[in-house]
């Protein structure tokens, strides 16, 4: 039987309004990169938010086994969707590669994906492949459960609050790292740190919390390390608890969320898991791959060895 000729292109999801518009802006360019390279690929632009999750998933169904997501990390969040809720091949048999055009980029700072578009796809044209964790998160809308997959890092409280923030300014065309920082600080006004419950394999705590992050990946939020040391492919997911801060000591500790030793503060308390439960006593809304959902309660677990990416550089404990 001969092979399926896409088994050997590329599928391109392309967000055009990633990045204020550069996806549309700079796709001739990507694209007449992947042209010199020799790399074959199909493209596709998203019309709406979701719409990469049903791409994804059509273009496996096409035959396509490798996908490009061009975009930011809710692009990638989105395609990762696509291939673990699709049942026409087994997510391992999928390689996905990343073109940054967002805002953060935080997913591919980890693997070392330069921005620069030339670095990116001579990223894909090198085709190094690691098998990924993925992270499943199941929470609640209203009354109503949903669950959605995650590649990179899901927050609770107060991190969510920002995100919100800062997606509803993206939808109004405004998108910048400033502004996410200036939505941290803003944000600090009215927050306020909720009593949780949270059980870790098995074991029930109960504190007044600020946040709670939950990550495959080390960088969130343009740079911020809120799981400075996860793995992407150990098994585990590695929990980031800051319990009940004032605003002014949130702000003199800021420093630690970008130079990697937040685990330090006496405040914080970092684990290692493969199952997270968390329940608070008002709602803690929830946020993953920068994209908002919905609140808690909420259930985190983990898949080892998900799909297949191509990365840069390798992280190595």
């Amino acid at each position: 039987m001969p092979e399926n000729p896409v088994l050997k292109e590329w599928y391109a999801i392309v967000n055009p309004n990633a990045g204020n518009g550069k996806g549309k802006r700079d796709w001739d360019r990507i694209s007449g990169l992947f042209e010199k390279e020799n790399i074959q690929v199909f493209s596709q632009f998203t019309q709406k938010k979701g719409h990469a999750i049903d791409s994804a998933r059509k273009a496996i169904n096409t035959g396509f086994r490798k996908i490009i997501s061009v975009g930011g990390d809710g692009t990638l969040n989105e395609v990762v969707n696509g291939i673990l809720t699709q049942d026409y091949c087994s997510p391992k048999d999928i390689i996905v590669g990343m073109i940054p055009v967002g805002t953060g980029n935080d997913w591919g700072r980890m693997f070392g994906i330069p921005l620069m578009y030339e670095g990116a796809v001579k990223v894909i044209r090198d085709n190094k492949l690691m098998l990924h964790d993925i992270g499943l998160v199941t929470y609640h809308s209203g009354l109503e459960e949903h669950k959605r997959y995650f590649i990179n890092i899901a927050g609770l409280g107060f991190e969510a609050i920002v995100v919100a923030k800062t997606n509803r300014q993206k939808d109004k065309g405004r998108s910048n790292q400033a502004l996410y920082f200036y939505n941290l600080l803003s944000s600090l006004i009215k927050f306020k740190n909720i009593k949780t419950d949270i059980t870790i394999d098995g074991r029930k705590s109960t504190s007044s919390v600020f946040s709670v992050n939950v990550g495959n990946g080390r960088y969130c939020g343009g740079g911020m390390r809120q799981t400075p040391d996860a793995l992407p492919d150990d098994g585990l997911l590695d929990v980031t608890v800051i319990r009940e801060m004032g605003r002014i000591e949130i702000i003199k500790s800021l420093k630690l969320l970008y130079d990697g030793t937040i685990l330090s503060h006496p405040k914080i308390d970092g684990y290692r898991a493969k199952n997270i439960r968390v329940e608070s006593e008002s709602l803690l809304y929830l946020e993953a791959d920068g994209e908002s959902l919905g609140h808690t309660p909420a259930e985190f677990s983990i898949i080892p060895a998900a799909i297949n990416v191509v990365y840069g550089t390798r992280i190595i404990q």
